[in-house]
């Protein structure tokens, strides 16, 4: 007779009973919101902010007509562009980003001249087209054309992003790229779930194809463009590249296959490696042709002057770029130079260092008082004192209710900020928030969308929670006002100067 459990002695100690306690279950994930059927209405009031926020930024753009802060190298060098199809390779070395900011620039030289509003009209548009993308990819990821229009308009309030969209500088167009390619990507997202739901009468535990994927093919270019800009798109490419694999493995988890993981991996690596692999090194390679065409472009003939290198059976003009492109990353790892204007990325949260662009001295009025003219980077303070506690909010949608709209504004704060705690060693400046700005600024609108309450609130509860969303609205309205002067320029007597300057840090 088999024995299955062995018999208990008395010299045998008992031991204690384990009391087992039910575990807490697992919150269930909030579905993805449809989006409201309002498409004319929606389009015309995304049209009316986007044309609003072009006036505001090509109001008396030309001012100062003086090259401010960094706009000593971009512009030149988009000049040189123009002149040469390259940029010079000069004997100090200034050139350490990727040229197609400065091609964009150069639009806007060749239409309007070399002088302040040519050189700002295309950072004018870039601003512009980031504001009107973001309020449709917010209508999207929250299923609301109000609140589409709520993160729409506090990008256009804020005060970095609009003194970005009136200089020479190229995070404002890294700005545009990386919200461009991310709606792309959301965009194929739900395409991708309504091809699987359309196809459930025959899905089986292999999936089946998906067919074309245009919007992530234009991702891919959209992305390579953003690191042809500035290389910190990469993080972005790297990090969405990532989620849109864990989007296609959401849609047939949704579908009931068994291993999704697997089918994801099948029938979604592929095309994603092409799309968002290959494509954004195309289009990133694409921007240098005037580099490959020209005779005295930077680092262009290095092969040629050291042809004992390693893999000389690579054409001596990649072995070049490769060459500029390290010394472009050890120049960035490197640069350690203090700078007065320089901060840290945790100070950007709440404008802890803006940075000073135009300041001439010496201006005096009729009656011989100081005038003070004073072009400052700063971020709006009421929209941006709100980002760490709207920050803390997404963490708790993201675990209390697997929300994936907080996913995918997680996803873009971790890429656009959290890299920068990489190496603090690093001289930095503010407007390297940029790209992530328009992420904090859904983060924000989430924050709001709660504080609008569900529809299926009570009337008197939406109502509160529309008049609480609406004075916050105005507060961060009536600041951007408040603090225009100084982010344009404007002509103040010391004391109205003064009243603007709300920190120490901010001299």
């Amino acid at each position: 007779m088999a024995v299955l459990t062995p018999e208990r002695t008395e010299s045998a100690p008992e031991k204690p009973s384990r009391r087992r306690f039910p575990s807490a279950p697992r919150p269930r994930r909030q579905p993805t919101p449809s989006l409201p059927r309002d498409r004319r209405l929606a389009a015309v009031l995304t049209a009316l902010l986007g044309l609003a926020t072009l006036v505001t930024r090509l109001w008396d753009i030309s001012y100062p007509a003086d090259l401010v802060f960094d706009e000593a190298y971009y512009p030149p060098e988009a000049r040189e562009v123009l002149e040469l199809g390259y940029e010079y390779n000069r004997g100090y070395t200034f050139i350490v980003h990727p040229p197609l900011g400065k091609l964009l620039i150069a639009v806007g030289e060749q239409l309007f001249g070399y002088d302040s509003f040519g050189w700002r009209l295309p950072s004018a548009l870039a601003g512009t087209i980031a504001v009107v993308v973001l309020t449709r990819l917010a209508r999207r990821l929250t299923g609301s054309t109000l609140l589409g229009l709520v993160a729409g308009l506090l990008l256009a309030l804020d005060g970095l992003s609009f003194s970005l969209g009136r200089i020479g500088l190229l995070d404002v167009f890294l700005q545009m790229f990386v919200v461009c390619a991310v709606s792309c990507l959301v965009v194929d997202r739900d395409q991708v779930r309504a091809r699987v739901r359309a196809g459930a009468d025959r899905v089986t535990q292999s999936g089946f194809a998906l067919g074309p994927r245009t919007w992530r093919l234009a991702a891919g270019v959209l992305f390579g463009c953003a690191c042809a800009t500035k290389w910190s798109g990469v993080y972005f490419l790297a990090a969405f590249a990532v989620l849109s694999l864990w989007w296609d493995r959401s849609a047939w988890r949704e579908a009931g296959v068994a291993r999704p993981t697997a089918v994801a991996l099948r029938r979604g690596l592929p095309g994603a490696a092409w799309a968002l692999g290959v494509l954004p090194v195309l289009a990133y390679l694409a921007t240098f042709t005037g580099w490959f065409r020209g005779e005295n472009s930077q680092g262009r003939h290095w092969a040629e002057q050291h042809p004992d290198t390693a893999f000389p059976f690579v054409p001596g003009a990649l072995r070049s770029l490769w060459h500029m492109h390290a010394e472009w990353l050890r120049f960035h790892n490197g640069l350690s130079t203090p700078h007065p204007w320089q901060s840290e990325p945790w100070s950007w949260l709440v404008d802890g260092r803006p940075i000073l662009l135009w300041n001439p001295q010496g201006l005096t009025d009729a009656d011989g008082d100081q005038v003070i003219r004073y072009i400052l980077m700063l971020g709006t303070p009421t929209l941006w004192f709100a980002f760490a506690p709207a920050l803390v909010w997404l963490v708790w949608r993201l675990v209390a209710r697997r929300d994936p709209t907080a996913l995918t504004v997680g996803v873009g704060i971790a890429a656009g900020w959290l890299t920068w705690f990489v190496n603090l060693d690093r001289t930095m400046f503010i407007f390297y928030m940029a790209p992530v700005l328009p992420f904090f600024v859904l983060a924000v609108t989430l924050v709001l969308q709660d504080v609008l309450g569900a529809a299926r609130a009570s009337a008197l509860r939406r109502r509160i929670g529309l008049a609480a969303v609406c004075l916050y609205l105005a507060a961060v309205a009536m600041t951007f006002v408040f603090f225009y002067p100084i982010l344009t320029g404007q002509p103040l007597s010391h004391a109205e100067w003064a009243q603007r300057m709300w920190f120490p840090s901010w001299f």
